[in-house]
């Protein structure tokens, strides 16, 4: 892993401690920030800032979407599960 990766790991760890409430309450402050656009250095953070919010918010849809639908799967024994099936599906 070379060290802009490792700093992309750091950044998402960070961004994963902090949970979507205290995020969703600045979305519309940013989102209002990012409409007014500038070419200043603040305009530019203020678009980083909002893409991850709706990153982290798209996250946990996708997360809890995903926690939803594995829990009937979890509640087959694989003695019941057809061989050679897999569960995964692909999503387009």
């Amino acid at each position: 892993m070379n060290r802009l990766e490792i700093s992309l790991n750091k950044i998402a760890e960070n961004i994963l401690h902090i949970d979507e409430a205290s995020l969703s309450s600045l979305w519309e402050k940013y989102k209002n920030k990012v409409e007014q656009f500038s070419t200043s250095p603040e305009w530019q953070k203020a678009v980083i800032i909002f893409s991850i919010i709706n990153a982290v918010r798209a996250k946990n849809a996708i997360f809890n979407e995903k926690l939803l639908n594995n829990k009937a799967p979890e509640k087959t024994a694989p003695s019941e599960r057809p061989q050679g099936k897999s569960y995964l599906k692909l999503v387009k």
